[in-house]
Parts: structure tokens; C-alpha cells; sequence
């Protein structure tokens, strides 16, 4: 049975998350197998930079990060339910990759 593998990645954990409960929905409805929304590592981006621009006086720094939040989801997938699938409303800031995978 045919699967499709959707990977979503994101900075707003509540977008990521909101996909995810769109997409269990629709498996729901269909009666398709899902497995997920696996978890999978969060990368932090990490800066640090001095306040001061000229160099001088006390050594204080910023610190910034920038979080990349990370979910995988399978789905064994028929006609209907790929179709709703690909008709999910995508937020601003969310990036989305279906892959499909034979098992």
C-alpha cells in the first residue's frame, strides 16, 4: 500500500501543530492508517553579539536564537485522501514536504 511521508518544519510551533491536527482530521475522516505527528529534533540557531559597536567599555553581549520546530507524519494514502491532503490550508512560515513511499 502506497504511503505519503509529509515532513512540516516551522519557527511557530502553534502553526506546525495546527497543520498537524488539519491533516489527523482528514485521516480520521477517511479511514486511512496514520502514524504521527512524529516529533523529530529541533534546531537551534544561536548568535551572540556585543552591544557595544565600538568596542568599548563592559564586554556585555546579546544573545539571540531562532528555533526550528519539526514534525513527520505517514499516512497510507488512497485517491480521495491525497487529494484532501494537498488542499491544506498552508500558513505563512510553514514549510511543507510530501513525499511519496511504497511499503
Amino acid at each position: 500500500m502506497p504511503k505519503a511521508r509529509i515532513k512540516l518544519a516551522s519557527t511557530d510551533i502553534r502553526k506546525v501543530n495546527a497543520t498537524c491536527d488539519y491533516i489527523k482530521d482528514i485521516a480520521e475522516k477517511t479511514g486511512v492508517a496514520m502514524r504521527g505527528p512524529i516529533p523529530l529534533p529541533t534546531k537551534r540557531l544561536k548568535l551572540t553579539t556585543r552591544k557595544s559597536p565600538c568596542g568599548e567599555g563592559s564586554s556585555t553581549w546579546e544573545r539571540y536564537e531562532m528555533r526550528i520546530h519539526k514534525r513527520m507524519i505517514d499516512l497510507g494514502i488512497d485517491e480521495r485522501a491525497l487529494r484532501l491532503v494537498m488542499r491544506v490550508p498552508i500558513p505563512e512560515g510553514l514549510n511543507i514536504e510530501i513525499e511519496m513511499i511504497d511499503q
